[in-house]
């Protein structure tokens, strides 16, 4: 699989929810770098977010390849409703780091969290 369609298929995965799929994409020691939930394996990264989600919409934006370095950032507008109903909306790129088998070694989220944070926090 090349960068494109690795990132192609986790948008797919997250969207669905299928959090087994998502992590499957990932290297064995895979890592998730987030701004709320901190550096976490990629499993129990997608277990914490999956126990606080209740609903996701992603809108796809664009994606962005630097050749040659197994790099790729996604930028997609996540619409995320929480487990108690409450909703927030924020623009993310997400920057994925590929190994030569075309997993994901570490995975990078950056956004704004000043709404996101005081409603994980209420969870």
């Amino acid at each position: 699989m090349d960068a494109n369609t690795v990132a192609q298929a986790y948008l797919k995965h997250l969207q669905e929810g299928n959090m087994a799929q998502v992590v499957a994409l990932f290297s064995e020691k895979g890592l998730v770098v987030s701004p709320i939930y901190g550096t976490r394996p990629a499993a129990e990264f997608y277990s914490l977010l999956a126990k606080d989600t209740q609903a996701s919409e992603l809108h796809f934006n664009g994606l962005f390849e630097e050749k040659d370095t197994g790099r790729v950032a996604l930028l997609f507008d996540y619409h995320w409703t929480l487990k108690h109903g409450k909703k927030v909306t924020f623009t993310v790129v997400d920057i994925l780091e590929l190994d030569q088998d075309s997993k994901i070694t570490k995975l990078s989220i950056i956004y704004d969290t000043v709404v996101s944070r005081e409603l994980v926090k209420s969870l």
